[in-house]
């Protein structure tokens, strides 16, 4: 996603780690944030298959990931990780906060 610049990105940043203290609570404050504000169910593709990415959830010791379902399968997809379609669904912007804020 072009568009947003350094500054943009640590502002939403900012908002999604206003109360957080400490590692655990930031990728809390992420979860919620990215749960209520990207618009899924949406359809991406990954490794050349079409998946269904149905939510942002918080794994322990994944972090933030995409749950992807194909068919009956479902699997859990890094966030920092996940290809996002053209066009993108609504909400890829606070995706695009999470990368930054993860490098």
């Amino acid at each position: 996603m072009e568009g947003l610049s350094d500054q943009d990105l640590d502002a939403m940043i900012a908002e999604a780690l206003v109360d957080a203290y400490g590692e655990d609570e930031e990728l809390v404050g992420f979860h919620i944030l990215l749960s209520d504000r990207v618009t899924a169910p949406f359809t991406t593709e990954v490794l050349g298959v079409d998946v269904i990415v149905e939510e942002i959830d918080l794994r322990p010791g994944s972090g933030v990931v995409a749950i992807c379902r194909r068919g009956r399968i479902l699997q859990p997809i890094g966030l920092r990780d996940l290809p996002l379609p053209d066009p993108p669904p609504e909400g890829t912007e606070w995706i695009e906060a999470f990368r930054h804020w993860a490098l």
